[in-house]
Formats: structure tokens, sequence, C-alpha cells
């Protein structure tokens, strides 16, 4: 079978160097339209830096398998089914088979290839021009409308002759429509909250409006509502109850250095969400690291100033800890407990600060 979608290492560099020299040069010319993706329900994403950014294809769901080929970070492969396999001294031992082998599920991201019809005019939400909308395809090339970038993510990424590009799933606003001279259309899309000022404009073909039916609140007339949530290495998992009653599970991943993600007080109701918001660029640091991540949906507040549950598009390991600190979950899971939970956000504005208590409890556990 003739391999579509391979790619190599100096391939990758040399369209990413010449989609950041092509988009700075001349935005509207020569802007890379839609990829021509892989032809299938299910799509993956190579999200994770493997060797270099180098992710192996294994005859077999197996470490240590024969590699078939190697793929680089963005490569969009056929998702045909997820297998059970082996890679020790790992929680998670799912793999991906697709038409070239087996690739390790952790560095695949879920997406879907999914253009939307654009819209013509904005609608109006509240005292403003503007529409949330999510990206619906693998990924979406950007073109920079206030260069030079300002937050270290774009700069990390021009820096290392990487084009703007948003993913799948990430939620963004949108406040101005372009109609070019060959009738494309473009939306100048912007991080509404915690952006350090960077704007852009994509093809508007990559992003779905978000409609308030899909973001109305779930169960809001049962106000006995908490979260539990086991960070253990080999328990990495939340549970929605109501009451005695458990709604809800999914897997999740935590923070991976010690006492990263905060655990409850042992005679306590657990933290409260204090804030929600559609989207969010975060960022911060440790004595170890520090991270910057745009356009971060469905983020649900509830210890400090960043420690969240939010929606994650740069990694599939759920089951193992992750993160800087937060509660890494699926895009569907986080977008589902967004909804549930307290307090109810205005889809106006995608953002509610909490004054005084009625948020949803949270308790973190580690047994």
């Amino acid at each position: 079978m003739q391999n579509t979608y391979q790619l190599t290492r100096r391939d990758f560099l040399k369209v990413a160097a010449a989609g950041v020299g092509g988009i700075t040069l001349q935005p509207w010319q020569r802007l890379f339209s839609l990829p021509d993706f892989p032809q299938s329900a299910k799509l993956g994403r190579v999200v994770a830096d493997g060797l270099g950014g180098r992710v192996d294809i294994k005859a077999a769901p197996d470490y240590d398998a024969a590699t078939v080929t190697s793929v680089y970070e963005d490569t969009v492969v056929p998702w045909l089914q997820e297998k059970v396999g082996r890679w020790p001294w790992r929680n998670n031992q799912r793999w991906v088979e697709t038409p070239e082998g087996f690739i390790w599920s952790p560095y695949l991201q879920p997406v879907k290839n999914e253009p939307a019809q654009p819209v013509t005019e904005l609608p109006q939400m509240g005292a403003d021009l503007g529409m949330w909308v999510e990206v619906t395809v693998p990924y979406v090339e950007a073109s920079i409308a206030n260069g030079p970038p300002r937050s270290a993510w774009w700069r990390f990424r021009v820096e290392n002759g990487q084009p703007y590009r948003f993913y799948y799933s990430q939620v963004l606003w949108v406040d101005q429509i372009k109609t070019e001279g060959d009738g494309s259309m473009w939306y100048r899309v912007n991080e509404r909250y915690g952006n350090p000022g960077d704007i852009f404009w994509c093809q508007a073909e990559a992003f779905r409006p978000l409609t308030p039916e899909e973001v109305a609140p779930i169960t809001p007339e049962i106000t006995d509502k908490r979260i539990e949530i086991d960070i253990n290495w080999k328990e990495q998992h939340l549970s929605c109850y109501e009451g005695n009653s458990e709604v809800y599970f999914c897997r999740i991943s935590s923070g991976k250095a010690e006492g990263a993600t905060p655990l409850s007080p042992a005679v306590s109701s657990g933290f409260m969400i204090w804030r929600k918001l559609y989207s969010l660029h975060m960022g911060g640091s440790t004595a170890a690291s520090s991270w910057d991540v745009p356009a971060v949906a469905w983020t649900s507040l509830f210890h400090g100033d960043g420690v969240a549950i939010h929606s994650t598009y740069w990694h599939n390991n759920y089951g193992e800890p992750m993160s800087h600190g937060c509660i890494n979950a699926s895009p569907e899971d986080a977008k589902w407990i967004f909804r549930w939970t307290m307090p109810a956000v205005s889809f106006e504005t995608g953002d509610l600060t909490l004054q005084g208590e009625g948020g949803t409890r949270v308790i973190v556990n580690e047994w």
C-alpha cells in the first residue's frame, strides 16, 4: 500500500518554514488552504514528541514490535480502531491501528475533518458583535494580524520554524469576517480571556459556531452535585455525583510532579469551582518548568488562580499524570463537566466568576 501521509523530518521542517515565511510576507495570496487530510470517519493527529518530533508506527500493538515507518508532529493518519497492546511500565496500553500499522494512542489526538459552512454576518452577543467557534478540522493555518507574536507559545513556534496553527477542538472568539476577491471567507480569531494580545486570520470553514443549546446547563435543577477525582499513579479518573448516584465517569491526567495537583483537606467538602470560561489562554511556571498554551477550552477553575479541569488537545494519555497541576480531560469529557457543574455561564460572555458560595465542589483524593 502506498503511504499517503508519511512525512520525513526534513520535509516537516521545510513545510513548516515555508508556511511561516509565506504567511508573514503575503498573508492573503499564500496562506495555506485547508490540507487534503486523509479520508476516514475518524482521524488521529500526531501530538507527542517521541524523538525529535518523531513517532514510530509498529507492525503490531507492542513496544518491541518492528518499526514499519515513522511520522512527525501534526501528521494526520486514518484511525481504524483501538486495540489493547503492550507498552512496559505504563498504565496506558491502548494502541491505534492505522493503514500502515500501530501507533501508541497517547501519541494521537482523536480528530475529525468536518469543515463548516461560513457565516456571513456576526451575531450580536451582549454589547459586542462576535461569536464563539470551535475548530472542526485536524488543524488550520493562521496568519497573525498584529505581529510580532506576544505569547511565549507563538514565539516558540516561530523561532523553531513552525507555522501559526490552531487545532481540533480549540474554542476561540471571532470578531470580524473578511471575504476575499476569490470568494474565500476568513474569520479574525483571538482569545477573549488571558490573551497576551495576538490576533489571527484563518479560513472560516475550519470553524463551527457554537450554539446556546449545546452549552446549556445539564440538570441545573439538581443542586446536590460534587466531583471526586482520584490521582494515584494507577488511579487517574473523575466521577460526577448527584447525591449518591454517579452520573458521569472519565479518565483524566493530573499533575506529574509530586504535589502538583492540590489534594482536598482530609475533613472538608473539597474545593469550590469559582470561575468558568469557554476558553482561556493558560500559562505559568514552577521551579522546574514554564508553560504557555492558547485557547484551552471548557476551563473550570477550582483552586488558586490557575488549577482547573479543562479540555486538552496536546496529548491523549488520559489515565497517567501529564499536567503541571491541572486536571486534563478529553474535549468531550471537559465540555460535559463544564455544562453539568455550577455556576452556569452566560453564552454571550463565555465567562463567569462566582461571588460567594454556589460552585460545584471538587474533592481530590490520593489514596
